[in-house]
């Protein structure tokens, strides 16, 4: 693959920390990064050329990506990271979601990509945006910085989902949620609510195994006993993460049909209906078709009455 991911997963050699090299905020090393910048001097007619070469850089990085030439676009991203080093403080700070947004777009397709280039360069983007945080903590009180670091780690587990490492996922979204810097904000609210109801979907997955397993048991044997407790510890944590983020207007629809499907199982219709209800009718959510035959779902196995089932289809 391209010099863009092959840096991202070698060490630093003895030489070349012996080597003049550039050192981001994070103390990573970038020798390679040397020789982009060694003549971009900190003002005037350099300076201003530093500039037009990221900008030449990130247009042709958006070029090669609507043309799915990946290869092309790992090769400009190379150039493209000399923007960790901008004197513009404003460029620096927004750099590592600029970076992160399209460097995981070019890794995520680029043929010759890896699970462990990718964790890396993740895990990389995430350490660059903690030591952007510490730097400007004093004067963004409101933890812009972390929001994108939540965005990153939650994309993240997406990707680890997507390979099938659920343990992986669940990890970096653990993480994730022990970062509470700056003041709240709404915005951040629904970040960390989402983080922690993808941890609820990953615990739901367990409890469904879970469940399938008590099905196969007979209610007699000791290990019943044992899987239904068992069932019930991963419901309650499912529950906590799951019930905060649908009660934020949005549209939740895997995250609802989970909830409600453990409500049912405890026997808890009450609640499944009203959850339901909600979702359906709260006037502070988006109009959702699906919410309207989730309830029509859930009303049928309750036997309601035809013209009751017809009257919640009517968006």
């Amino acid at each position: 693959m391209s010099d863009f991911s092959e840096e991202l997963v070698r060490p630093t050699t003895e030489d070349e920390q012996g080597e003049t090299c550039v050192l981001s905020g994070t103390g990573m090393c970038f020798p390679w990064l040397q020789k982009h910048i060694e003549t971009v001097a900190t003002g005037g007619k350099r300076e201003k050329d530093f500039a037009q070469t990221t900008s030449a850089c990130l247009s042709f990085i958006q070029e090669a990506l609507l043309k799915h030439q990946w290869q092309q676009a790992a090769e400009y991203m190379h150039s493209y990271l000399q923007i960790l080093e901008d004197s513009d403080s404003n460029k620096r700070q927004g750099a590592p979601e600029i970076i992160w947004r399209l460097g995981s777009e070019i890794l995520y397709y680029h043929p010759k990509s890896s699970l462990e280039t990718f964790n890396t360069f993740a895990d990389r983007m995430k350490n660059i945006g903690v030591m952007n945080y510490l730097k400007v903590r004093s004067d963004l009180c409101d933890g812009g910085l972390f929001s994108s670091l939540w965005q990153i780690s939650l994309q993240h587990a997406l990707y680890l989902l997507h390979h099938g490492l659920l343990e992986d996922a669940n990890r970096n979204l653990s993480q994730a949620e022990t970062w509470r810097y700056g003041e709240k904000s709404s915005s951040k609210e629904v970040l960390i609510n989402l983080i922690q109801a993808y941890k609820g979907l990953l615990q739901y997955y367990t409890w469904s195994k879970k469940k399938m397993e008590l099905s196969q048991l007979d209610e007699d044997d000791y290990a019943y006993n044992t899987a239904s407790q068992n069932m019930l510890n991963h419901s309650w944590k499912t529950s906590i993460n799951l019930c905060a983020l649908i009660q934020i207007p949005g549209v939740w629809d895997p995250f609802v049909k989970s909830y409600v499907e453990m409500l049912e199982f405890y026997g808890d219709q009450d609640g499944a209906r009203e959850v339901l209800t909600n979702y359906a009718y709260d006037e502070k959510f988006p109009s959702n078709p699906n919410a309207h035959i989730y309830l029509y779902g859930f009303l049928k196995r309750e036997r309601a009455p035809r013209e009751k089932l017809i009257s919640v289809l009517k968006v």
